[in-house]
């Protein structure tokens, strides 16, 4: 009776390392059972973070039987492939084995037949084998009928089940009917919660003073009640529409976690004051920059951002654009006083000494130019601008066409005026910066190239 109950009691295991999959092991239970005669393939197939890969191997595992799995994402090629199975079924014998002549095994395998030669002569005599092809649908250089000739490996080699494990499986993209498949559904949400909740984290990392009286087991009471609604709110609030698995969703709630209890353990709330505690840290909740993986904390991205935009063109490509915010926001009339070498003392000096003292103010107020639309200029003016402010020669350089293509790709620069294709090598026409090309993002740029803007844009 009590090896009757064994299946029973391994299923109930299982169930408990792999909640909410109950189904899917009482199928490989009915498939895969050592008892019973298996079919000669079997398609476990369902989205990203499922389970399927971890679940088929703890049930192997768990059954004790003898199996080889092949992660196909290590395999560089086809042949890599099929002699990476040999190895890997050849291991799986030789742990088993007590004789070292399996050891000296020529594994070299260049094509489907010599793979299934290898395996009748692994496999003679012996019970039932699974052979486990994880993710081969992302094999590389995979040919059309790599997946079909895997499937009927085993009508030819006996004893031998093929598990293809797949994300999306087209219809009958194994040129055969007839074999069973094993859906792994997405976790729903009521699903992820539970999941989440079998190891909650803790709320204090420092053990609490003895005398507040809170001991480990109302820690643990406390952090099971508040673990659950705190995956429920992430959920409801960025994890409903942004995480797209069981994964990403798992690591938004260990990142805003800790932050979450903070007033716990600062003693501003207490372990059971969720609601109170959610209106409070509910900032939390509305800042979607914690669903973005980096390798830097919010914070210092936050501080970098700014600067960040300065450094990602190259350094000629700095001088064009600034060339042209300038020749954008400077009126026309005013190049030679602020570009001519000649006038650099007289531009210096805010109006040339005859700015007349005292008074009546004027009743205008003049509104700073970069305040305002951008204007349309030419290319010619755009290039003498650049020969100004640059302190050598750039003709022998660069290639300043191909600088202005690459900022009109990046939509800094924009053709706003002439006729005939919008080709931006085309000479003629009129140009202006783009929306994106703010004062803050030219000062940004300027001080990246230590230019001094301000001597050189209009009041």
């Amino acid at each position: 009776m009590g090896l009757l109950m064994l299946p029973d009691e391994l299923l109930l295991t299982l169930t408990e390392q792999w909640p909410c999959r109950e189904v899917q092991l009482k199928q490989l239970s009915a498939v895969l059972a050592s008892a019973k005669p298996s079919p000669s393939a079997l398609v476990v197939h369902g989205p990203h973070a499922t389970g399927k890969s971890s679940i088929v191997k703890s049930y192997l595992e768990s059954r004790s039987l003898q199996h080889a799995i092949i992660r196909c994402r290590e395999c560089i090629t086809g042949r890599h492939l099929l002699e990476r199975t040999t190895a890997a079924v050849h291991e799986s014998l030789t742990t088993e084995a007590a004789s070292g002549d399996a050891e000296q095994y020529n594994g070299r395998c260049e094509d489907m037949s010599a793979l299934v030669v290898h395996l009748e002569r692994l496999l003679r005599g012996r019970g039932k084998f699974v052979l486990v092809f994880d993710g081969v649908d992302k094999q590389r250089e995979a040919s059309p009928t790599l997946l079909p000739a895997l499937a009927r490996l085993g009508e030819f080699v006996p004893n031998l089940t093929t598990v293809l494990i797949v994300q999306h499986p087209s219809p009958r993209f194994l040129h055969q009917a007839g074999v069973p498949h094993i859906h792994f559904s997405p976790y729903a949400r009521n699903q992820s919660i539970r999941i989440l909740s079998s190891n909650p984290p803790d709320i204090f990392v420092e053990p609490a003073p003895p005398e507040l009286e809170y001991d480990e087991e109302v820690h643990e009471e406390d952090k099971a009640w508040l673990w659950p609604r705190f995956c429920a709110a992430v959920w409801d609030s960025l994890a409903q529409n942004a995480a797209k698995d069981l994964v990403p969703f798992r690591d938004v709630c260990n990142k805003l976690w800790r932050p979450f209890v903070a007033p716990i353990v600062k003693g501003e709330f207490g372990t059971r004051d969720f609601s109170r505690l959610l209106v409070n840290q509910r900032r939390l909740f509305q800042d979607e920059t914690v669903l973005l993986d980096s390798i830097l904390s919010v914070r210092i991205a936050q501080a970098t951002t700014a600067n960040h935009t300065s450094h990602e063109l190259p350094y000629y490509t700095k001088w064009v654009l600034i060339a042209a915010y300038l020749a954008s926001y400077n009126p026309a009339k005013l190049d030679a006083l602020y570009f001519m070498k000649s006038t650099e003392r007289k531009r210096r000096k805010k109006g040339g000494g005859t700015a007349r003292s005292g008074g009546r103010p004027g009743q205008k107020r003049k509104v700073p130019r970069h305040l305002l639309a951008a204007s349309q200029f030419t290319l010619d003016r755009l290039l003498s601008i650049l020969q100004a402010i640059l302190l050598h020669d750039f003709r022998s350089t660069i290639d300043v066409h191909s600088q202005i293509a690459t900022l009109s790709g990046l939509r800094l620069l924009a053709r706003s005026g002439g006729i005939g294709s919008n080709d931006p090598l085309e000479l003629g026409g009129k140009w202006r910066v783009g929306a994106a090309v703010t004062w803050e993002y030219v000062q940004a740029l300027a001080r990246s190239l230590k230019f001094d803007l301000v001597d050189y844009i209009a009041e």
